[in-house]
């Protein structure tokens, strides 16, 4: 290749000078590890030398023990890598023409920033070859968006801060709650839910039942309660389409029998409800989107395009949603990777995300259909993950047409209680209220479903 050639080529962006300083300036004063270590790893480096002479620095620090050009050489000489570094002439060079260990904190941003740069062209020749080579646009998408993800989770850094800083900012906020501040979060409108967990914030909240306990109907109850308190709510709904959700919606507001609103069988009283309904519906800031299928890369889409934020997400339901790619193999693993993307997202946005979720069939060969945290399908990472589960089951039906008692229990919940307490579900109505009712007894075999699921 001439000399021509070669002057095109392009290198990847780096500064042996600010490396050579970082290194210097550590070999002598190691003080300094404190201004670069936090920005800096040994893959930072692009020179080779250069990686294993920060590693051996690294390694002697660790150990409380002085890292100089004689302490680096030597642990260097026992792992065979002396002269992949240029020996100790290398090292004292280093030392010697450092222009300031002053300066250490931009000499190790100036690497930082060269790394990044490295590591952006490196995602963008992934994501061509992703580009050309994944048949599913969609799971190209995705599996493109975490790749630039995960260079700005790289990118994140925090300093830890003292827990006299941290009480400062705490005793302010309960002062205020004392002075009558509205209390942070949203509340579910099921007092014993709210007794239990307090109101909603950030966090990843699991609502989990088997198919036609209902789940779905409270999930809507609870978000149209969240959004009549002034919240913004987005509710994604993998089973039903939007207009059902809303038929529902509607039902509960309007107190009008869901089989009336499907057949368009209304008297006077209730076309009346009805108008009151749809104009209080309305008026909430409640956004409701139908995709089936859905992926972490979409629900992360429909996030950003509501302005301002939402401030809850309401997912229904987690083990309908698709992983990043379309070929998945192990379907736990995949589940697993939905409810840490939503813990995290939950992070992100500082808002809970209620996510609804299927037991497990073990459930139904129980005489009273209790479930049990563990009964949680297709994954454990879901009980991980999540700040907390409620369990929702079946306990006996209740007098009158689609009327039934269902058990309720919060059986995780990070930051409140645990306990239980009985629902009463009026299925026509699609409407939930506490119940007085002892769920202690066994559920009545033969039990007649109401598919108002």
């Amino acid at each position: 290749m001439s000399a021509d050639d070669t002057s095109s080529l392009r290198v990847p962006p780096h500064s042996v000078e600010a490396e050579q300083s970082v290194l210097g300036g550590l070999l002598l004063d190691n003080r300094s590890w404190d201004r670069a270590g936090d920005l800096l790893t040994d893959g930072d480096f692009y020179r080779n030398e250069h990686r294993l002479i920060f590693a051996a620095i690294g390694a002697l620090v660790g150990q409380s023990r002085p890292a100089d050009v004689i302490t680096v050489f030597e642990l260097l000489q026992r792992q065979g890598k002396a002269e992949d570094v240029g020996g100790l002439a290398y090292l004292n060079g280093l030392a010697q023409s450092v222009p300031s260990a002053a300066n250490m904190r931009r000499y190790a941003e100036i690497v930082r920033e060269r790394s990044v740069g490295r590591a952006l062209i490196a995602i963008t020749d992934q994501a061509n070859e992703i580009a050309w080579n994944e048949a599913d646009p969609e799971a190209a998408h995705e599996r493109i968006a975490s790749l630039f993800q995960s260079l700005d989770q790289r990118r994140t850094s925090s300093t830890p801060s003292l827990a006299r800083e941290i009480v400062v900012g705490l005793l302010d906020e309960i002062q205020a709650l004392a002075d009558g501040a509205e209390v942070p979060g949203w509340a579910s409108g099921i007092p014993a839910l709210d007794r239990l967990l307090g109101r909603f914030t950030e966090g990843l909240y699991i609502l989990a039942a088997r198919p036609s306990v209902g789940k779905s109907s409270l999930a809507s109850q609870i978000a149209v309660n969240f959004a009549d308190s002034g919240a913004s709510v987005l509710l994604l709904s993998l089973e039903m389409s939007r207009k059902q959700v809303v038929r529902r919606m509607t039902a509960n507001m309007g107190r009008i029998p869901l089989d009336h609103l499907k057949a368009g069988r209304l008297d006077n009283d209730q076309w009346g409800r009805l108008s009151d309904a749809v104009e209080h519906l309305g008026r909430l800031r409640l956004h409701i989107d139908d995709q089936p299928a859905l992926r972490l890369i979409d629900v992360r889409r429909k996030v950003r395009a509501i302005r301002p934020k939402p401030d809850v997400i309401v997912i229904d339901y987690l083990q309908r949603m698709s992983g990043a790619s379309s070929r998945a193999e192990n379907r736990n693993l995949e589940i697993e990777a939905i409810s840490s993307g939503l813990k995290a997202l939950s992070m992100e946005m500082h808002c809970p995300v209620i996510a609804l979720a299927q037991l497990s069939r073990k459930v139904e060969e129980r005489s009273d259909k209790r479930p049990y945290i563990s009964d949680l399908r297709d994954s454990g990472g879901i009980e991980q993950d999540a700040d907390a589960v409620v369990l929702l089951w079946p306990v006996r039906n209740l007098p009158g047409d689609g009327n039934y008692l269902r058990g309720c229990s919060v059986s995780k919940s990070r930051d409140g209680a645990v306990g239980e307490f009985g629902l009463e579900f009026d299925g026509r109505l699609q409407r939930w209220v506490e119940s007085t009712e002892s769920i202690e007894s066994k559920a009545q075999t033969g039990q007649r479903r109401g598919g108002f699921e």
